[in-house]
């Protein structure tokens, strides 16, 4: 039996370590010091200059999409429908019209193509997801948005790590966002940011962070956006949330972030002894893997076979291998009762490759103390088939 789990020992003793003198140590748990500290070290470790810590990567995506439509208008957003909901969901609640677009089977992001088909004078912004560790842009996607002036917005809550032309993604766009759940690259249990070289952008995420106010501003924007009918120390300016992290979750990033260059390097490792392994007479193989981190053995099946597909599925069952069907997010998003209560108009399957990602696509874990043993006898248990 291979058994191996989606995740396993993202939280390590010396997190532990860390968060119990941490606690022996401060009296202050909420909003501070260590809060900061992770802000600036991640903004060192990407190359942006300014970070925001949030409690979740579902957070970052909510912000960042209130905040586009608070500083340039609410519109249509071009969104993936291989990714998470809540990048939808977020650009659903800011009040924005989610376009989707098709992806690719190269690295299940967004097909250039399809995006540049959805552009209107209503286009606001593409907010593309970075999907399993994949690199999700192309110099044709980035050149054609800058000449058309729309923003990009990037979901890399999957992608800790992966680079474009050797630069992180996650600092081509306006703004982006990073996830820390437990399952992903690095964790700070629950736990994401939003990223951004623009400050304006930064500032407006800052007050959407805590309620709206004005006073997590620094004194500029705080002058600036002062109402004279209410207290400085009590001015809401916008209609925001309350989605702070605390220090606990800072003390854990702090000491997860040291070991994530080494830890994606294991992983890059890992998936291509899988990828070279694997029957690519029976699976796709053939992901663009140049700059990818992925967390994730992704499994499509080839040729639109659906007994190989049930047989792959049993055979994870029984072998204990946790696996998830539809790959990130399970499968076509286009499909989810969210979506079509809103937007009934919008057809699932007019998306192809999702449609087929949906049908044929699953995930196993990959981590970094992941056996090379369990990845051949895994690849030799599906050659069989």
């Amino acid at each position: 039996m291979i058994d191996f789990p989606l995740m396993h020992n993202n939280i390590l003793r010396e997190d532990v370590d860390a968060l119990v003198n941490f606690l022996k140590t401060s009296d202050r748990f909420t909003q501070g010091g260590k809060v900061q500290e992770f802000e600036k070290t991640w903004s060192g470790w990407l190359g942006t200059k300014y970070t925001l810590f949030v409690n979740s990567g579902s957070s970052a995506n909510y912000i960042t999409a209130h905040v586009l439509a608070e500083l340039y208008g609410k519109g249509e957003v071009i969104v993936a429908p291989i990714g998470w909901s809540s990048t939808i969901a977020a650009v659903i609640n800011a009040g924005h019209t989610p376009v989707f677009a098709d992806v690719n089977l190269k690295n299940l992001s967004l097909d250039d193509d399809a995006v540049l088909s959805k552009i209107t004078p209503k286009t606001k912004a593409v907010f593309l997801t970075h999907v399993l560790g994949f690199d999700g842009l192309t110099d044709k996607l980035l050149e054609t948005l800058k000449a058309k002036n729309i923003l990009l917005l990037e979901d890399c809550c999957e992608s800790h790590g992966a680079t474009h032309n050797g630069k992180k993604i996650g600092t081509f766009g306006k703004a982006s966002n990073f996830s820390f759940y437990y399952a992903h690259h690095m964790s700070t249990i629950e736990g994401g940011v939003v990223c951004t070289d623009d400050e304006e952008f930064y500032q407006y995420a800052r007050m959407f962070r805590s309620h709206g106010m004005i006073r997590e501003c620094n004194e500029e924007y705080r002058t600036k956006l002062q109402s004279p009918d209410t207290y400085p120390e009590f001015t809401f300016h916008v209609a925001g949330f309350n989605m702070r992290s605390t220090e606990l979750n800072a003390v854990i990033g702090l000491n997860q972030i040291k070991r994530l260059d080494e830890n994606n390097d294991k992983r890059k490792h890992n998936f291509d002894l899988y990828l070279k392994n694997l029957d690519g007479e029976k699976y796709f193989v053939d992901f663009d893997t140049v700059g990818s981190v992925n967390y994730a053995l992704i499994l499509i099946v080839k040729n639109s076979d659906k007994k190989l597909y049930e047989k792959v599925v049993n055979v994870l069952n029984e072998e204990k291998v946790e696996f998830r069907r539809g790959t990130a997010g399970g499968g076509n998003l286009a499909r989810q009762r969210f979506i079509k209560n809103v937007f009934p108009e919008i057809n699932p399957q007019t998306l192809k490759n999702a449609e087929y990602i949906h049908e044929f696509g699953l995930y196993v874990g990959n981590y970094p103390d992941l056996d090379e043993y369990k990845i051949l006898n895994l690849c030799k248990v599906l050659n069989a088939l």
